[in-house]
């Protein structure tokens, strides 16, 4: 997550912020505190998956930055 929000299990998946249109969903999230950031995995098509999309999650009526990141989040001693 880019912006301040927790996505939850649920939560849809935004393109932009302009058309609104839902394209996957939040399957779990929550805070990270060894990155000191929210994180989240979400099914989107796979043409939104790419590395370094832009994508907001609709957390209660806000729309929240969210960016597709490299899997795993951590890696122990980097």
């Amino acid at each position: 997550m880019v912006g301040r929000g927790i996505a939850r299990h649920g939560y849809p998946v935004v393109s932009d912020e302009a058309s609104g249109q839902v394209i996957g969903h939040v399957t779990s999230g929550s805070p990270a505190p060894s990155l000191g950031k929210n994180v989240a995995l979400a099914y989107v098509p796979l043409a939104q998956a790419t590395l370094g999309t832009m994508l907001f999650v609709k957390v209660r009526d806000k729309l929240v930055a969210a960016r597709v990141v490299a899997l795993p989040f951590y890696r122990r001693g980097a």
